[in-house]
């Protein structure tokens, strides 16, 4: 960017919009910095606006179980000032972004199997639109049938279409009882396989999470945990303490009927957050598996039947290409990740490589009734898969874009090439 303008408060998001409307002037909204698809590239320069100081907590309203906050609160942020409530904020993307950062993206995380994604926890919103104007989408109340709804156009809308400045989202009570769980398997198909059937026989699950071999022995690296160097499922149940007890039981039933062993339950709360940090670690655990590398992360999702298939083949193309590229993913949701790891000693070999392997990945994706992310977004990096995903439909994207943005200043060169 030409510049960044840290503002406080949507007022001054509205003045700086203004001032980029009249000059034409690029504006690139930035949270936390944690997006993966070059989502804050400054590709025609112009002004960075960081709502990473817009960080207030505005209201709770426990009986009605939501929260509206400014779009720097970050998810760590806002479940301990929600810890005396009794409610708690599911969503949890590995890294500690922003409820702006989520929200523009449309994450999700590791609980979106029982909880949903942003696009089914947002009520309302606040947004500077491309003008400065200052508008409200939806409203608190849990349902509405009242005109077009405007408030899934901008979840997802990654600042192209508007600035969001507040955020009204749903809350959940904190579970009476949790217990985690880990377990090895034999093979990655049989891990797969008790994933497909856990959520085909409708346990209420609400983490299950798949690592591969490479994932564990990175993550034992990085965060001094002693996990089997096995595909590994970590598991978490939410409920009262007989229904949690219920589940497990049918979960280890299940899953040794796909070879699964070794099951080690917890309720401590100390041993279940180390569990869950080293899961959200191994982004940084891939890194260090292979010091001097870059990380080159992608995500596709699929329909839980063609779960096993696209991991299947895909770790055929990875072994094939002799490169570590670790898999982890949000299964429960048909949703996974392949950290492809770049260089040190033949970066520019490596990266042509982990490109071939991405084009091959989605476009198993896509022809398996998937998307080409589930979580990430679109950014700059995919945009060369939405023709393929969508079809004609990018026109009505294209002509939305135009309509919202005449100018295009609103981070440009992404989702859709106007």
């Amino acid at each position: 960017a030409d510049a960044v303008v840290t503002a406080r408060s949507s007022e001054e998001v509205s003045n700086i919009v203004k001032i980029c409307a009249k000059h034409k002037v690029p504006i690139i909204p930035h949270g936390t910095g944690t997006s993966l698809e070059g989502h804050l590239a400054a590709l025609r320069g112009g002004i960075c606006i960081d709502l990473s100081e817009m960080n207030n907590v505005i209201e709770v309203n426990s009986e009605d179980m939501d929260v509206t906050v400014e779009p720097g609160v970050t998810r760590k942020q806002l479940n301990e000032y929600l810890r005396d409530t009794g409610l708690f904020f599911p969503s949890d993307p590995g890294s500690d972004a922003s409820i702006g950062v989520i929200t523009a993206t449309r994450a999700s995380g590791t609980n979106a199997v029982r909880y949903g994604t942003m696009k089914d926890n947002v009520l309302r919103l606040e947004v500077v639109t491309p003008d400065g104007s200052i508008i409200e989408t939806g409203a608190r109340a849990r349902k509405s049938s009242a005109g077009y709804d405007l408030t899934r156009l901008y979840v997802g809308s990654e600042g192209t279409l508007g600035i969001i400045t507040k955020i009204t989202i749903k809350l959940f009570g904190i579970p009476e009882a949790i217990s985690s769980a880990v377990v090895n398997f034999e093979s990655l198909e049989g891990a797969i396989n008790a994933v497909i059937a856990t959520i085909q026989w409708g346990i209420p699950i609400a983490r299950i999470e798949l690592l591969d071999d490479w994932t564990i022995k990175a993550i034992n690296k990085y965060s001094k945990t002693d996990f089997s160097v096995k595909p590994t499922l970590f598991l978490e149940f939410h409920g009262s303490p007989a229904s949690v007890e219920e589940q497990a039981e049918r979960m280890g039933e299940l899953c040794t009927e796909f070879s699964g062993d070794k099951f080690k339950w917890t309720a401590n709360g100390e041993e279940r957050d180390t569990m869950w940090q080293a899961r959200h670690d191994a982004a940084l655990a891939c890194v260090a598996l292979q010091p001097g590398s870059k990380l080159f992360t992608t995500d596709v999702c699929v329909p839980i039947s063609r779960l096993a298939d696209c991991i299947l083949e895909t770790k055929i193309d990875i072994d094939q290409a002799k490169i570590v590229a670790p898999i982890v993913g949000h299964v429960g949701d048909g949703n996974f990740h392949v950290a492809l790891m770049i260089g040190p000693d033949q970066f520019d070999k490596d990266l042509e490589i982990a490109n071939q392997i991405n084009a091959k990945l989605i476009n198993r994706a896509l022809s398996m009734g998937g998307t080409c992310t589930g979580e990430h977004g679109i950014g700059q990096g995919k945009m060369e898969y939405m023709e393929a995903e969508h079809g004609p439909a990018v026109e009505i994207m294209k002509t939305l874009k135009r309509a919202l943005d005449p100018d295009d200043i609103m981070n440009p060169g992404k989702i859709v090439a106007i």
